[in-house]
């Protein structure tokens, strides 16, 4: 009997040692699908534990230079992701593309401004337009590159407040601190009755999203199985539900 009991010890407490928990470092557009893919993932393996990082992808790829713990990294945008593999910050065998995207130009919901597409943000009732920072916000760089195919970025730069993250540019034309701002589609349908959609901006590049295990992860088999898990049809399933597209 004593036998017993003590290997049913040893073999839990085997199974308790195999527990690894992950940090996800995602880009701040993922925030909640990841929140409830993350849910969804440790109630089918319950030995897990995942620790959520969201903020702009620029910031997350400098937490990660700087050497934060992260285990798993996904950008909203290829061009980060290629630049965390030319630091030899991420291991490129597992590096999938998992979502796509889309940007648009809101407005908030009580504007009575004549705005249908980018070159009405020159009329003089518009006076800022909120845009993630180019250098580290891809929502900002796909803007600033369709407003230059536009002809539009020179005339309109003195308008534009630069935000940290897309989720700020979201939160300022809620609060009707700009006329207008440029986010992702999915970020505009989380407030339906607090912003419009007032235009589809088209980009040159697509807003993809790129995920990967990061060199540095201690816990590589488990930050695998939940890369699976984001590709799976279970993760697909709730990256729809919030709007985003499979990537093709």
């Amino acid at each position: 009997m004593k036998k017993s009991l003590i290997a049913a010890l040893l073999l839990a407490a085997s199974a308790f040692a195999q527990a690894e928990d992950i940090t996800v470092s995602a880009a701040a557009s993922l925030k909640e699908a990841f929140t409830d893919i993350a849910r969804q993932y440790e109630k089918q393996y319950p030995d897990a534990k995942i620790k959520l990082n969201t903020a702009a992808s620029g910031t997350l790829l400098q937490q990660l230079a700087q050497g934060a713990p992260v285990d798993v990294l996904a950008t909203a945008d290829l061009a980060t992701m290629d630049k965390a593999a030319a630091q030899n910050l991420i291991r490129p065998q597992t590096r999938k593309t998992f979502a796509l995207n889309s940007l648009v130009l809101i407005t908030p919901k009580s504007s009575s401004l004549k705005i249908k597409q980018p070159k009405d943000l020159q009329q003089e009732g518009v006076k800022r337009i909120a845009v993630g920072n180019p250098a580290s916000v891809p929502a900002g760089a796909y803007t600033q590159a369709a407003l230059e195919k536009q002809k539009l970025w020179d005339s309109l730069k003195p308008k534009i407040v630069q935000t940290q993250n897309v989720r700020q540019a979201l939160d300022y034309v809620i609060r009707s601190e700009t006329e207008a701002g440029f986010v992702y589609r999915t970020d505009a349908a989380l407030k339906p009755h607090a912003v419009n959609i007032v235009a589809t901006v088209p980009t040159e590049k697509p807003v993809a999203y790129p995920i990967a295990l990061t060199q540095s992860s201690k816990a590589a088999n488990e930050a695998q199985r939940f890369v699976n898990y984001v590709l799976s049809a279970n993760g697909q399933t709730v990256l729809r539900r919030y709007g985003f597209s499979a990537a093709k």
